[in-house]
This record gives C-alpha cells, sequence and structure tokens, in this order.
C-alpha cells in the first residue's frame, strides 16, 4: 500500500505546504500593516523597520515552504526519493514543524496544534514512503552473504 499511496501523499503535502506558505505571507502582512498603522516599537526600534521585518521574515518563510513543496512535486512526478540536499531540506520542514507545534500549543491552542502536527504526519510519510531512494536489488543484494564455493 506504501508504494501506492506515497505519490498522492506527496501531491497533497505539496499543496498544503503552498497554501501555509500563502498563509504565512498574509499572516505577516497583516502584522507589518497592524505595527505599521499603530506606529508601534519595541526597545526603540522604529516602526517601519519592524514592519519591514515582518515583510522580510513572511517572504523568507514563504519561500522556503514553496522549496520544501518544489522538492515534493519533484518526488512525485518522478516517483523517486530525493537527493541529500532534498532530504535534507525535507526533514528540516519536518522539524521545523514539530517545534512549532509544540509551541503552538500553549500560544495559539489545539486546533493550530493539530494543523502543524497534520503537516508534519504528511512529510513524515512522504519520506518514509520513499525510502532512501536505493533500489531493492542493490540493498537485497547487500543483505545477502556472499556464497562461499568448496
Amino acid at each position: 500500500m506504501g508504494v501506492v499511496a506515497r505519490r498522492p501523499v506527496a501531491w497533497v503535502a505539496a499543496v498544503v505546504l503552498v497554501l501555509e506558505a500563502l498563509g504565512v505571507v498574509l499572516v505577516n502582512a497583516l502584522l507589518a500593516e497592524v505595527v505599521d498603522n499603530q506606529h508601534m516599537s519595541l526597545a526603540g526600534l522604529a516602526s517601519n523597520a519592524m514592519s519591514r521585518g515582518a515583510w522580510v521574515l513572511g517572504v523568507l518563510a514563504a519561500v522556503y515552504l514553496v522549496v520544501c513543496g518544489v522538492f515534493l512535486v519533484r518526488m512525485a512526478l518522478r516517483n523517486r526519493a530525493p537527493g541529500r540536499v532534498g532530504r535534507i531540506v525535507l526533514i528540516s520542514c519536518a522539524v521545523v514543524h514539530g517545534v512549532l507545534g509544540a509551541l503552538a500549543v500553549g500560544l495559539l491552542g489545539w486546533l493550530a496544534f493539530v494543523a502543524m502536527v497534520v503537516v508534519l504526519a504528511l512529510l513524515v510519510w512522504v519520506l518514509v514512503a520513499y525510502g532512501t531512494g536505493e533500489p531493492e536489488s542493490r540493498a537485497v543484494a547487500a543483505a545477502e552473504p556472499p556464497a562461499v564455493s568448496a
């Protein structure tokens, strides 16, 4: 079942990450606008600097999530495990979602926690379903002991 379900799960995870990227940009745009309109400052930092910082953080986080989504789309299209860089990026994305999920419980509530854990589960499912990308023939050949001739 894992081989059959891994392509749709990769597609779903990619779509979820792109939608999450859009949400991150929208939330940071809202925060930037509120800070700019209220002329808030933190420890003397200018409000326009905080507003620009919110925009930059939102765009960088969205780019990161879209890059993760691109790796997932490539996995779904090629039906192969990602390379070393792709695997590292997707694992780091899973770790980020795990940490954000843990923080979300206390700061935002259980619904935000469930959302983060669902994305984490999708990422882990894709990574486990695709495995290391090593063909089975090589894996089986490496596991078999060499034949001893007399």
